[in-house]
């Protein structure tokens, strides 16, 4: 119950005060969350299926594999593709997300966005700018992951300067701490120390204000950022 809540908690950016509340006051605090922050009556059936998909993912996915038989939509399909997203079976989450878009009428950004993610995580670089190249002019691609991928995509596929142009328009302050961290290491790969450094110092200095959550989500970042500035 407890995993649950945090799961929702975070999914839902919810204030940082609800993650002591959960964990400090375990049962008690868990219910009075899912009673004001979660559950009314329209939503009990979404509930029970997070919660499912937490315990047994593979479930869902037999579960929308049943029903793309029995109807295949373009909304049907798009959530069996989200599941195999979430369950790390990205081969498979292409090819969901690609038969959406055989749906014309549909507008296609998400599917493109979401395969974006999976290619990257298959470290299928070309296929990234691919994807990129078709919806980067759109206003939700700039500043978000998919443009991360794209940078860093363009880097390791030789094309320097245009990763730059990219890698550059996700540095913002308090957020993008990972993608900031790939950024500053690509300022010190391409021989330019004193901007890798200075982004480093930024991100450590605003990992100090951090609430705890925050510290706990981003350790690995925070601990990769202080071994770099060591070695500098």
């Amino acid at each position: 119950l407890q995993a649950f809540c945090i799961y929702h908690a975070f999914k839902n950016k919810k204030s940082f005060y609800w993650y002591f509340f959960i964990l400090f006051i375990p049962l008690l605090g868990s219910i009075i969350y899912i009673i004001t922050q979660v559950y009314n009556k329209s939503d009990a059936e979404k509930i029970q299926s997070e919660v499912t998909s937490i315990i047994n993912p593979t479930k869902r996915i037999k579960d929308l594999e049943k029903q793309i038989e029995f109807i295949d939509t373009y909304s049907n399909r798009i959530e069996l593709a989200d599941a195999y997203f979430q369950n790390n079976n990205f081969s498979e989450a292409i090819l969901n997300y690609n038969k959406t878009l055989e749906d014309k009428v549909q507008d296609d950004l998400y599917a493109r966005q979401q395969l974006v993610l999976c290619y990257f995580q298959l470290k299928d670089y070309t296929a990234v700018v691919e994807q990129c190249e078709l919806i980067k002019e759109k206003s939700q691609f700039k500043g978000s992951k998919q443009q991360f991928c794209y940078g860093f995509a363009l880097k390791e596929l030789g094309k320097v300067e245009a990763a730059e142009e990219q890698l550059k328009q996700i540095d913002k302050p308090y957020s993008n701490y990972p993608e900031r961290l790939e950024l500053a290491k690509f300022y010190l790969e391409t021989n330019r120390a004193e901007e890798g450094k200075t982004l480093l110092e930024e991100i450590h200095s605003e990992s100090a204000r951090m609430t705890k959550p925050n510290r706990k989500l981003y350790r690995l970042t925070i601990a990769e950022v202080e071994r770099l500035l060591k070695s500098l």
